[in-house]
Parts: structure tokens; C-alpha cells; sequence
């Protein structure tokens, strides 16, 4: 007599906070997958506040409080506010081990790569062996991050970016969508790569580049 063993049960979704309502949290409902369950979005702006997409209300931070055990992923920046990410994502006073990562179903990410806390690795993305991510990092679509670079906490890595192996992005930098850096290189903390740069040498702290190659912008 033969039988049938049950399917396991799938392990229910973790709950989740994500701050602020912008672009990038918009683009994070799509690397949810079944891991995560949205509860709401987090904005400080209350004309921002109320009902969001797919009927996610948008809500001020009191849902800190309401929900305690939901874990939180923090998206804020853009190319003009990418160096008050750190400031803003330390005023949700969120400890550690509360921060998600989330990673899209699509994006292929080493078993010799290490991820931070807080990072979100969207659709398409590719991280290969000895690639370290640090806190803190959101890397966009189609990305591909090559052995050995090590991204610093508070980046933000646009899409279809290429940075090729052993270079090492700094803290709180900015890279442009459809850049590419060459291998072996070091981008200074607090930087910014412009659109489409084809960066071909080290640049130090605070640095701003644009072009091909790409060269300073003063």
C-alpha cells in the first residue's frame, strides 16, 4: 500500500514596513514575492498619507509602534538627496536585526557574496562570488556587480550598471543608471557618477563624475 506524504506547509510571509513612499518603494512591491508581506508604507509628509497602490495605505511613523514585529526596509535618496540617506534612515531609531533584506525572485545573487541589512537587490540584478554588499544598499535592475568589489553602506546603484571585479565603492555614493567602472578602481565616500559614465580611475572622497571617461564636474 503505497502513501502520499503532505506537502510542507510554506513558511508564512514576514510582515513589512517599508519607508519612505517614493520610487524605489514603489519598485519594491515588485521583489516581494511570497517572502514579504506589505502592511503599509511609511512618508513623513502627510499629503502623501491615506490610501496607496494596491489598496497599501501610506502612513505616518506611528506604524513603527503599531506593528513591532514587522520588519522594515528603508529606501530614501535620489541623485539629489542621496547624502541625507544615512541621516534619514537613522531617524526611524529602528534597531538592527529589524531591518529586511529583499531580494527580487530574478536577481542572481553568489553563495560567496555576502548582503547587508536593509539592502534591496531588484529584478535582473547579478552579484557574483566575493562580492560584498555592505547596509543599507539599494542596487536597481539589471545591475551586474562583479568578484571581489565591495559596495559601502547608505549606496544607492542604479540599473544596468556594470562594475567590474576588485573595485571598491565607498559609503553613501551615488552611481548612475548605465554606468560602468572599471575593475581594480576606488570610488571615494560621498560620490556621485552621473548618467552613463564610464569610469576608468580612482576618484577620491566627495568626488562628482560624468561623461566618457568620465571627469570631474567640479
Amino acid at each position: 500500500m503505497s502513501t502520499t506524504e503532505a506537502p510542507a506547509p510554506r513558511p508564512a510571509a514576514t510582515p513589512l514596513l517599508v519607508f519612505p513612499f517614493n520610487g524605489n518603494a514603489l519598485e519594491a512591491m515588485d521583489c516581494l514575492g511570497g517572502a514579504f508581506a506589505l502592511l503599509a508604507f511609511i512618508d513623513d509628509t502627510p499629503a502623501k498619507q491615506g490610501p496607496g497602490p494596491m489598496s497599501v495605505p501610506v502612513l505616518a511613523r506611528d506604524a513603527l509602534a503599531r506593528w513591532p514585529d514587522a520588519k522594515v526596509l528603508a529606501v530614501p535618496g535620489s541623485s539629489t538627496s542621496y547624502l541625507t540617506r544615512r541621516a534619514a534612515i537613522a531617524s526611524l531609531q529602528v534597531p538592527d536585526d529589524r531591518f529586511a533584506t529583499v531580494v527580487h525572485p530574478t536577481a542572481r545573487v553568489s553563495p560567496l557574496a555576502r548582503i547587508g541589512r536593509n539592502v534591496l537587490v531588484m529584478a535582473g540584478a547579478v552579484i557574483t562570488s566575493n562580492a560584498v554588499i555592505g547596509d543599507h544598499v539599494c542596487i536597481l535592475p539589471n545591475t551586474v556587480i562583479h568578484h571581489d568589489v565591495t559596495v559601502g553602506d547608505w549606496t544607492l546603484i542604479g540599473s544596468n550598471v556594470t562594475i567590474a571585479g576588485g573595485t571598491a565603492i565607498g559609503e553613501n555614493c551615488y552611481v548612475g543608471s548605465a554606468s560602468s567602472i572599471m575593475n581594480g578602481l576606488q570610488v571615494g565616500d560621498r560620490s556621485l557618477i552621473g548618467l552613463g559614465s564610464n569610469v576608468i580611475r580612482s576618484c577620491p572622497a566627495d568626488s562628482r563624475l560624468a561623461g566618457n571617461p568620465a571627469r570631474s564636474l567640479g
